[in-house]
C-alpha cells in the first residue's frame, strides 16, 4: 500500500510523485534513561522525515469532531497501567502547518522496560478516502535491566522487537516480527521512516532538518517481511526511526470506509564515541 498526499488549489489540482508516509509519533527525547524520572511524551500524526504536512489526530470524515485516543497505556514487569487520563490536548507545529495532538509525562521510575502503548482513533484520509489506524509502541528502559522489550502483547497490529529498541548503535541493524492478533504477518509492507526534525517541547514544534534526502526514494524506505513476518532494516545514522507495517490489522473497515489498520514502532540509536 502506498499513500501519496495531494494538494489541490481551486484551479489546479498538483499531485507529487512523492510517498508521504504517515506516521504516529509517540516521541520522548531519550529511551535509555540511567536512573527514573518524569518524562515528557509527545503524540502527533505526521511525516517524520519532511514535515510536509500535520495532520488532526482523529479528524472524522462524517463528523467535525474529533474522536480521542482509543487506549495509551504501560506495560512494565507484566503489569499493565492505563495513561489516558494524563493526555492533554495541543496543536503541533510543523514546518507547514499546524495539527491536533496531544502531551502527557509519565513517571519512568520502576527499573526495567516501560512498553509505551497508543492506539489511537482512526484518521480519514480524504486523498484515498480511506481510514488510518496506527497502533504505536514506543519502549523506554530505566538503569539497563531488561524488562519487557520482547514481550508480545497481542496487539490487532504489532511489531514486536527481537533487538532492544533502545540499545542500538548507529550503524548496527534493529531486527523485529510483524503480527496481527499474534500470528506473523507474511512478507508485510514495511514502511521506514527517520524524524529528521529538531523536536522543540517547549513550544510543541519541529525545527530544523538534520539530513537532505537525495532523491524522493529516500524520503519514506520500503521493506517486505520474510514469509515468518521477520524483517531487518540497518540503522545508518544516530536517532530515531520509526517502521510501519502497513494493512496488517485485523479490522479492515471503520464507518463503511476501508481502514488501514498499521503496526507502528519508534527505536532509538547512539553514536558509538
Amino acid at each position: 500500500m502506498k499513500r501519496f498526499s495531494v494538494l489541490c488549489t481551486l484551479i489546479i489540482c498538483l499531485s507529487s510523485s512523492t510517498v508521504w508516509a504517515h506516521f504516529q509519533m509517540l516521541y520522548t527525547p531519550e529511551s535509555a534513561l540511567p536512573t527514573g524520572k518524569i518524562i515528557e511524551l509527545r503524540h502527533v500524526f505526521t511525516h517524520p522525515f519532511a514535515d510536509e504536512h500535520t495532520m488532526d489526530m482523529g479528524l472524522q470524515h462524517d463528523s467535525d469532531k474529533l474522536m480521542p485516543v482509543e487506549e495509551f497505556y504501560v506495560v512494565n514487569k507484566g503489569n499493565k497501567k492505563d495513561l489516558a487520563t494524563t493526555l492533554q490536548e495541543i496543536e503541533w507545529q510543523g514546518q507547514h502547518n499546524r495539527g491536533k495532538g496531544f502531551k502527557s509525562t509519565y513517571k519512568a521510575q520502576r527499573m526495567g522496560d516501560h512498553v509505551l502503548v497508543l492506539q489511537p482513533a482512526p484518521y480519514f484520509e480524504a486523498s484515498e478516502d480511506m481510514y488510518i489506524q496506527q497502533i504505536t509502541k514506543t519502549i523506554v528502559n530505566v538503569a539497563g535491566a531488561p524488562t519487557d522489550w520482547d514481550t508480545e502483547l497481542g496487539l490487532k497490529a504489532e511489531i514486536v522487537p527481537l533487538v532492544k529498541p533502545y540499545s542500538i548503535w548507529a550503524g548496527s541493524t534493529f531486527t523485529g516480527i510483524v503480527k496481527s492478533n499474534g500470528r506473523p504477518v507474511p512478507y508485510a509492507e514495511i514502511e521506514v521512516e527517520y524524524l529528521n526534525r529538531a523536536v522543540d517541547l517547549e513550544h510543541n514544534a519541529t525545527g530544523s532538518s538534520f539530513v537532505e534526502a537525495p532523491q524522493d526514494s529516500f524520503v519514506t524506505l520500503g521493506m517486505k517481511a520474510d514469509v515468518n513476518g521477520i524483517f531487518t532494516f540497518g540503522i545508518p545514522r544516530a536517532g530515531w526511526w520509526g517502521f510501519a507495517a502497513l494493512g496488517v490489522g485485523s479490522d479492515t473497515s471503520y464507518k463503511g470506509k476501508e481502514l488501514s489498520q498499521d503496526a507502528v514502532i519508534w527505536v532509538q540509536a547512539k553514536e558509538m564515541r
